[in-house]
Parts: C-alpha cells; structure tokens; sequence
C-alpha cells in the first residue's frame, strides 16, 4: 500500500488539496480532522465543556465514528448520523483544538486511521499523520501558509456559506489555535524530519494539487 501523510496547521488547505490529489492518483482521502470535528461536534451537542478532560474522556466511550464513501465522496458518521454539514463551524473548530490534545481521544480515532492506511492506498491529513498514525508513510509533506492568507481563504469560505464574520477575528482565531496544536504535549503539530514543506499563500489550488503529486512520484521514483 502507498500512504501520504499530510500535516500542516489550520486553514492552510490539507483538506481540499488531499482530497483533489487523491482524486487524482486513484487514492482513498481520509480526513482525520473531520474526525477530531465529529467528536468535538458530540461534546458540543451534549454540552460538555472541550476544557474539562475528565468529562471528555468519560464520555469517549459513547462515541462511535466511521467513515463511509459515497459516490467518491467521504462521509463522516457519528453514532449513525452523517455529520458533514454540522463539523465545520468555528464553535466546533475550536473545541476541536480543545479536544485534539487528549489522549483518549486520539486514542480512539488512532486504530480507526492506521486500520485504514494498512489496506488502502490513501493520502490522509492532519496534524500529526507523519509524526504519529503513519510514521513509516513513503511520502510526507507540511503544507502550510501565512496567516493572513489562511484568514482570508476562511473569510471567503464562510462568507460563501452565508455565515457573518470578521476577517481579522478569524485571523487570531487561526493564530490561537496554531499555538494551541504546537504546544500540547499529546502528538503536537510539527513538521516530520523527513517531510517536504509546501508554502501554499501563493500557489493556486491546482498548484498545490500538482507540487503534492510530485513530491509523491519523486519519492517513489526514487524507490
């Protein structure tokens, strides 16, 4: 099996760039942190506290997440509902951040992702994918982008939603949660030694796209 792992930090574009990249190579995507989102969407949902860990952890058993495949497209299933259209709010990017640095949680969504990995060919993103769940990946990269781009790309996004907002509020969201997902001691955002850097504030998504397909035949072409 071929995994490329994605990391790289908030809103820096692992999600559509792996998405269309898989698409592209004949490959699974797996988004983790939609995961991550589903549980964060439960806790919301039951009201428990992203900053209480005893109560997160507590209720991590009552949790069941899957992902299904429909017409290409991932579906994230929480205790049987599809989630997709709950997961993407800025209440549930937070507690995502919140929730994201305890063990037990990653703990259960770990099995789920290498499971994964072990018998499909798949370009799967994070936070810590070539770090942590798929340490031995042929190919690695860090995407990342500057702040103020990875602002203005959720400012579009949510205006494109018709959800209000204020661009320099999302651009200090995005800076908190970045120093959030570097400085927790559970599996913290970092780029792997042998992972490649890809600075996407000035590249096209089709760029994008393209500079990760070829850093993948890069590194299988050279075995």
């Amino acid at each position: 099996m071929h995994n490329i792992a994605i990391d790289g930090p908030a809103g820096a574009g692992k999600s559509t760039i792996a998405r269309l990249a898989a698409e592209k190579l004949g490959f699974i995507y797996v988004d983790t942190g939609a995961m991550y989102r589903a549980m964060a969407l439960y806790f919301i949902r039951k009201g428990i506290a992203s900053g209480d860990e005893a109560a997160v952890q507590a209720a991590c058993g009552d949790i069941d997440i899957s992902i299904e495949y429909q017409d290409g497209e991932q579906m994230v299933i929480l205790n049987g509902e599809n989630v997709n259209a709950f997961i993407r709010t800025e209440q549930v990017s937070m507690a995502t951040s919140d929730i994201a640095r305890y063990p037990a949680v990653r703990a259960k969504l770990l099995d789920i992702q290498r499971n994964l990995a072990a018998v499909k060919d798949i370009i799967m993103d994070g936070r810590d994918i070539g770090t942590c769940v798929l340490p031995d990946a042929e190919t690695k990269v860090y995407l990342t982008a500057s702040a103020d781009e990875r602002a203005r790309r959720r400012y579009k996004e949510q205006k494109e939603r018709g959800i209000a907002c204020d661009i320099e509020m999302l651009k200090q969201d995005i800076i908190k949660r970045d120093r959030q997902d570097m400085d927790r001691e559970t599996s913290p955002l970092k780029q792997a030694e042998d992972a490649v850097l890809l600075d996407t504030s000035d590249l096209s998504i089709e760029d994008a796209v393209n500079a990760v397909i070829n850093i993948y035949s890069s590194k299988k072409a050279a075995g």
